[in-house]
């Protein structure tokens, strides 16, 4: 066990007479539960990365009731994971959110359906009923139904939203003919209740043309002002895309890692080796840096949102290369 993770390094230490310099402390705020979503940052807490840095990182988990969004505006994390709807949403609305990098290259989002309830395309949404998450996860959703000319007030010509809570019940018990689900998640949770691929239909948005980022790392404007604060941040994302990278090429060793600082005891093994094969998928091809085609494509998905878009205008200043042209050169 490392001295970060075991809270043995704090402050500075005195050894043979020379003074070891303080570690810079940095709290990063989760999107969700500890998962293999996260592995990047659990594999550079426990493999010394952070500490290589003169990082002292404290990961705080999320949950249903934990906001990243609220969280760093009440000064609970220096730095948040969050789906870059919702911070542009954030933003716009007067929290001025950063992204200062993007470690997920593609979206695992999707929606999955059942034949039996009779949807084989998009055409087929008309008067179902569909599960949708909230607490801004449900942007990308609603530009997506705008594109395709569908309301979400129900009604044979439009679609009825249900408010889907963090499970896959709905699709199980017949109240909706699709639910939000996460190529790495929430998909296996229907296999493994009883139905078969087969007995599916996924439409994910990454195909659908209207994918959006997700898991990027924000932090507050003001902040990137101070020098230090951006070389905390530079420091920071070297070390978690070291992170991502032997996550990658070692997906079982890194479960492994991330089942070790599951503190609830849900998670198994076998979860979690599944979750980070899906993850590295979605990891692939980034280095950490924004590609601003990525961006330009999420903004385009969220201003069409028909009479109520996700955002109402082209976002200034919503992103920065600074930290990750530090990091990575």
């Amino acid at each position: 066990m490392n001295m970060v993770k075991s809270g043995l390094l704090t402050g500075a230490m005195v050894l043979g007479g020379f003074a070891a310099q303080a570690q810079d402390d940095v709290t990063l705020q989760l999107k969700w539960v500890t998962q293999a979503q996260f592995a990047g940052y659990y594999v550079a807490l426990e493999n010394g990365y952070y500490e290589d840095e003169g990082l002292n990182v404290e990961i705080k988990a999320g949950g249903p009731d934990v906001a990243p969004t609220q969280v760093i505006a009440g000064g609970g994390a220096d730095v948040v994971i969050d789906w870059m709807p919702s911070a542009l949403s954030a933003r716009e609305k007067g929290l001025p959110l950063v992204n200062i990098a993007q470690p997920f290259k593609s979206s695992g989002m999707m929606l999955t359906c059942r034949r039996d309830a009779g949807v084989e395309t998009t055409d087929d949404f008309a008067g179902k009923t569909l599960g949708v998450w909230f607490f801004g996860n449900e942007f990308p959703f609603l530009s997506w139904m705008a594109q395709l000319g569908l309301s979400t007030d129900g009604g044979e010509d439009g679609v009825t939203v249900l408010k889907q809570g963090f499970n896959v019940d709905p699709i199980l018990q017949g109240q909706a003919a699709c639910v939000s689900t996460m190529t790495y998640n929430e998909y296996w949770q229907i296999i493994d209740a009883g139905l078969t691929p087969e007995e599916l239909v996924v439409f994910k948005y990454q195909d659908q043309g209207v994918a959006t980022l997700e898991d990027g790392l924000y932090v507050l404007e003001e902040n990137l002002s101070d020098p230090e604060f951006v070389d905390r941040m530079v420091r920071f994302v070297r070390a978690s895309m070291k992170g991502w990278k032997w996550a990658e090429e070692n997906p079982d060793a890194a479960a492994e890692i991330v089942l070790e600082y599951d503190e609830t005891g849900a998670q198994t093994i076998e979860h979690q080796t599944r979750m980070m094969g899906e993850i590295a998928k979605l990891t692939a091809g980034s280095n950490g840096a924004l590609d601003e085609a990525d961006f330009q494509r999420t903004v385009d998905s969220l201003l069409a949102g028909g009479d109520d878009p996700v955002i109402t205008m082209q976002p200034e200043g919503a992103w920065t290369s600074v930290i990750t042209d530090a990091a990575l050169n």
